[in-house]
C-alpha cells in the first residue's frame, strides 16, 4: 500500500479555520488544531474534511444542533464491513493453512468491542467526539461503546477520502499486528471454561464447578487431574501439566459429551 497523505490539504485547512470561527454546540475539544493532532497521530490528512467530522458525530448532537451535521451511524456501519473484509484477508494471507471456523474465531477475536475499545482508547477518539449536552453529561467521551463506533466511523471516512489503501493501511496499523503470524496460539485457541460456561448460562444452570482430583509427579514435573461437574450427571476429567491447562481439557471432554465441541470448532 502507498504511504498515507503526509501534507495537509490547503483546501482542508481552510476548512478547520471557518469551522473555528462558528464554533456553535461545538465541544471546545473539537478545535481545528486538535483534529489535525488527531490526523497526525494516525498519519493521514484528509481532503475533505467534513469526512471526519462526520464520522466523529454522535447522533445525540445531531438531534440537538441545527448545523446541517450527519451523525456517523452510517459511516460505523460502512467501516464495520471493512474493517472485516481487511481482517479477513490479512488472516487468509497469513495463515492459509486454517480452515474457515479457525479463521472466523480469529477474526471475531481481532474485531471483538474489547479490542477496538483498546485501540479507541489509545487515540483518544473520546476526546474528538461531537455529543448532544445530555450524552456529554453523561459522560459520553468515556462510553466504549462510544468510541467503538466512532473507531468504525473513521475507518470509513478514511475509505471514503482516500480509498481502501488509506483505511487498510490504517487498520493494519492499528487494529492489526506486524507480528501476527506469531500470534497464532492466541488467535486460534479456544476457552474451553469460557464456552462451557456460556452454554451453562444459556440452558438456565449453575456454573461449572472444578477440582483437583489427582496430583501426580515431581514438584516441577506434577501432572495434575481435574474433575468439571456441571449438575444433572454431567461430570468430565481432563489432565494437564498445570491446573488451568487441566481444566481446559475437562471442559472441552465435557463440550465433547454435550455435543458442543464442532459447533465451537466451526
Amino acid at each position: 500500500m502507498p504511504a498515507l497523505r503526509p501534507e495537509p490539504v490547503a483546501a482542508g485547512r481552510q476548512f478547520y479555520a471557518q469551522w473555528n470561527k462558528g464554533c456553535g454546540q461545538r465541544s471546545p475539544r473539537m478545535a481545528g488544531s486538535s483534529l489535525e493532532k488527531l490526523e497526525d497521530l494516525i498519519g493521514y490528512r484528509f481532503r475533505e474534511p467534513k469526512l471526519l467530522f462526520e464520522a466523529l458525530t454522535h447522533s445525540s448532537h445531531v438531534s440537538e444542533a441545527s448545523d446541517g451535521s450527519r451523525d456517523n451511524e452510517q459511516m460505523e456501519f460502512l467501516g464495520d464491513a471493512i474493517l472485516n473484509f481487511v481482517v479477513s484477508v490479512r488472516l487468509t494471507e497469513t495463515f492459509p493453512q486454517y480452515e474457515e471456523g479457525n479463521l472466523t474465531r480469529a477474526r471475531a477475536s481481532l474485531v471483538s468491542a474489547p479490542h477496538l475499545s483498546e485501540v479507541a482508547a489509545c487515540l483518544e477518539l473520546g476526546e474528538y467526539l461531537r455529543l448532544g449536552r445530555g450524552e456529554e453529561k453523561t459522560g459520553g467521551r468515556s462510553k466504549s461503546a462510544l468510541r467503538v463506533n466512532a473507531l468504525e466511523a473513521l475507518i470509513a471516512a478514511l475509505y471514503r477520502d482516500g480509498g481502501l489503501d488509506a483505511a487498510g493501511q490504517f487498520v493494519e496499523k492499528f487494529i492489526l499486528t506486524p507480528d501476527l503470524a506469531k500470534r497464532a496460539d492466541d488467535l486460534f485457541s479456544i476457552d474451553y471454561k469460557s464456552a462451557l460456561q456460556e452454554h451453562m448460562q444459556a440452558e438456565r444452570l449453575g456454573p461449572a464447578e472444578y477440582r483437583v482430583v489427582d496430583e501426580m509427579g515431581p514438584e516441577h514435573q506434577k501432572i495434575f487431574t481435574v474433575e468439571v461437574n456441571a449438575g444433572e450427571d454431567l461430570m468430565a476429567r481432563g489432565r494437564g501439566g498445570s491446573k488451568k491447562a487441566a481444566e481446559q481439557q475437562a471442559a472441552q471432554a465435557l463440550l465433547d459429551r454435550l455435543g458442543r465441541k464442532t459447533e465451537i470448532d466451526g
